[in-house]
Parts: C-alpha cells; sequence; structure tokens
C-alpha cells in the first residue's frame, strides 16, 4: 500500500490527557489503574477512568450529543492541538474532502442505562429529554466529531469490539486510496459503563487484581476508557526525520466463536501477515510488537501462538500497554497506534506493567522492563470478539 502520514496525534486515557503524561508513564511504566468506584458497580476489580470526562461541557448547539462518550471525545480533541491540526487541514483541503472514522464499542450506552434508572415510575417511558441516535448510537460519535470539527466529508463508526480503531485506519485507508478524501481523522472513543463492567463479569473475564499480560498467573483484564485521535493524509515526497508513517495494515476473521479467539491463533496470524505483505516488510524488518495482550488465559495464549508462528520464538521484542492504561476496548486500537508512534519519535519499548512471572509457555520476547532503542518500524495487534482481527504496520520516514 502507499504510506500514509500520520501528520498529528493525540491520546487521553488513564495515564493522563495528551502526549507528554502518556509517553512519562510508559517511560516509568506508571500504570492509571485503580479499584473499580465506577458509578453503582459493585465489583472485585480495577478500571482505568480517565480524569474530568464529567467536568466537560459540550457547546449549545450539541447539547443533544451529551453524554460521557462525547464528553471524553471533546477533551481529547482539545489535547496536543489536534482541534486546530483540523482546522488547518480542512482550511487547505476543505471540509467536504476530510472523512471521519471512529471505532468505539459502548458507543454511549452508560446514557441509556442512567435513563432506564429514571424511568417514569407508572408508564415506564424513559426520560423526554434522552437522545437515543446523538447518545447511545454508535454514530453519534461519529457524529459528535464531525460536527464540532465542522466536516462535512463521510463519517463513519465502525463497531467491532475490541479491534474497532484499528480497523478504522483500513477503511481511511481505502478511501483515500480512491481519491474520495484527501484527509481522514481516524481513532476511537470508548467510554466506561455498567454494561462492559458486568458483561465481562458475567463472563468470567475480570481480574480482581491489576491486569497482568503474558504473566503466568494473569487472571483477567482490566475495564479502561480512552479516546486517540489521528490525521491520515498522503505522504509528501519530502518528510521531516520524525515523520511516522502507516505503512501496511492486515485484517482477517477467525469465523471460529463468538468472544473466543482460535486457540492457535489463526486469525491473528494471517492479519500480521497480510499487515507485513502490504507493507513490503519481513517479520525482521520489525523492531517492536505492541500486542493486543488482555491478559486472558486464552486471548494471551492464541496471541502468543500466532507471533512465534508469524515472527519465530524469542525474535522480535513486544508488551502490552494495557497493565498501564486497562483494556480500552473500541479504543484500545486508535490508542496503541498512537503509543506505537510515541514509541517511534522516541525510540522507547515500553515494558510491561504489573507482569511479574513470564508464562514460560508464550515463547515471545515480552519485555518486562522499558527500553531505549532506534526504532524504524513497529507493528500493533488489535484484536476483538468474533473474531475481527486487524494489525497495523508503522514506521519513521527515515
Amino acid at each position: 500500500m502507499q504510506p500514509l502520514l500520520l501528520s498529528h496525534f493525540t491520546a487521553t486515557s488513564a495515564i493522563g490527557h495528551g502526549l507528554a503524561p502518556a509517553l512519562d508513564a510508559l517511560r516509568a511504566q506508571r500504570s492509571g489503574l485503580t479499584p473499580c468506584d465506577f458509578g453503582s458497580a459493585v465489583l472485585d476489580t480495577w478500571i482505568g477512568r480517565v480524569s474530568g470526562v464529567d467536568d466537560e461541557v459540550l457547546p449549545a448547539d450539541l447539547q443533544a450529543f451529551d453524554c460521557r462518550n462525547n464528553r471524553l471525545a471533546q477533551l481529547a480533541l482539545r489535547q496536543d492541538g489536534f482541534g486546530a491540526a483540523v482546522q488547518a487541514v480542512a482550511a487547505r483541503v476543505g471540509p467536504r474532502r476530510v472523512g471521519v472514522f471512529l471505532g468505539t464499542s459502548t458507543a454511549g450506552i452508560l446514557q441509556t442505562e442512567l435513563a432506564y434508572q429514571h424511568r417514569d415510575a407508572t408508564t415506564g417511558a424513559l426520560p423526554a429529554d434522552f437522545c437515543y441516535p446523538q447518545t447511545h448510537n454508535p454514530y453519534s460519535v461519529a457524529d459528535f466529531v464531525r460536527r464540532s470539527c465542522a466536516l462535512t466529508g463521510p463519517a463513519m463508526a465502525v463497531s467491532t469490539a475490541c479491534s474497532s480503531s484499528a480497523k478504522v485506519f483500513a477503511s481511511a485507508q481505502r478511501m483515500l486510496a480512491a481519491g474520495l478524501i484527501d484527509a481522514a481523522l481516524v481513532g476511537g472513543v470508548d467510554t466506561l459503563c455498567l454494561t462492559t463492567l458486568y458483561g465481562f463479569n458475567s463472563l468470567g473475564l475480570l481480574s480482581g487484581r491489576p491486569c497482568r499480560p503474558f504473566d503466568a498467573a494473569r487472571s483477567g483484564i482490566s475495564i479502561g476508557e480512552g479516546a486517540a485521535f489521528v490525521l491520515l493524509e498522503r505522504a509528501p515526497e519530502v518528510l521531516p526525520a520524525h515523520a511516522v508513517l502507516l505503512l501496511g495494515l492486515g485484517e482477517s476473521s477467525d469465523a471460529h466463536h463468538m468472544s473466543s479467539p482460535h486457540p492457535e491463533g489463526l486469525g491473528a496470524r494471517m492479519a500480521m501477515q497480510q499487515a507485513l505483505r502490504s507493507a513490503g516488510l519481513e517479520p525482521g524488518d520489525i523492531d517492536y510488537i505492541n500486542l493486543h495482550g488482555t491478559a486472558t488465559p486464552s486471548n494471551d495464549a492464541a496471541e502468543g501462538l500466532a507471533v512465534q508462528a508469524v515472527f519465530g520464538a524469542r525474535t522480535t521484542p513486544c508488551s502490552s500497554t494495557k497493565g498501564a492504561t486497562g483494556h480500552t476496548l473500541g479504543a484500545a486500537g486508535g490508542l496503541e497506534a498512537v503509543f506505537c508512534a510515541l514509541a517511534l519519535q522516541h525510540g522507547l519499548l515500553p515494558g510491561g506493567v504489573h507482569t511479574e512471572v513470564l508464562d514460560a509457555r508464550l515463547d515471545v520476547d515480552y519485555l518486562l522492563q522499558t527500553r531505549t532503542q532506534r526504532l524504524r518500524r513497529v507493528l500493533s495487534n488489535s484484536f476483538g470478539f468474533g473474531g475481527t482481527n486487524c494489525s497495523l504496520v508503522l514506521g519513521t520516514a527515515q
């Protein structure tokens, strides 16, 4: 594929608002996970909550979109001058030539949960001010961001569980390759709600302590929330040395089970191989792998087998950043793509947080300590329920 330039990017998660605190936390292996105190949840688990979300006030003309998910989107858009960068691109190419492609899995489910808590005691009717299309609907966050940024190009939401905001890079790449747009605002937003907390609890997938990806005693995930945005454009002929490019991507489907990955990581392997092919690279060209690494026994085992099959045993340094942020579900792919961009720009291989004793059965080069070295090519994995897989290859211009 033709490389695309990540001309601007930002991320907000439990480890901070914007790039600077995220970089500091990754360097210091600092986690943002805390014991669960979200809403009325009574669960023995840990969460990655973003501070300040409920302090956000949406503009008067966008009040119909008011929900936790869109408040987080607005908070994240303000970081690192991202909103101004979008406006600059729109002014250059025209707002109709900028597409919006966002991943989310929960969208504004919390808003519907709150509406049900305030039903009319007699009729059971939901509150009159409950706006399903602008809050709960998965498209609501794409619509909100499009309106917030005064863009008028195509917009879509992708909701394929935990691969959602990685797959939006593929959707945008196809639109750019077809000449339908000149720039794309891609990323993901997902916020905490009771549905996901209790849903994952009912599946027996929540850990009672901060998640420990690839640990021999890993016991499940820690749910987080986050938002990440990237501006994608066609790469100009001359690029600054620190420029980060999307070099390749791969998508696959396990077609195996509703919630469990293929036990041998077949779909994950296919996504990674396709991403390498589309980038014109060999496995040995990759300097670091950001694993999906959720810390469930089956997910990590399948991904470990897939990484071994593609890259060989203990060949390529890898880690999961979910011990720092929690699993941000539909925002994870975008968030971790931004972490990979930071890793490339700053020569950083993040060490896994909370992991103590590596699972000897997972024969990969998992990093327990942060390392610094020059990086040229990295791969980021995102795998979702239903076997929806996506791998991205990012690299530096030089």
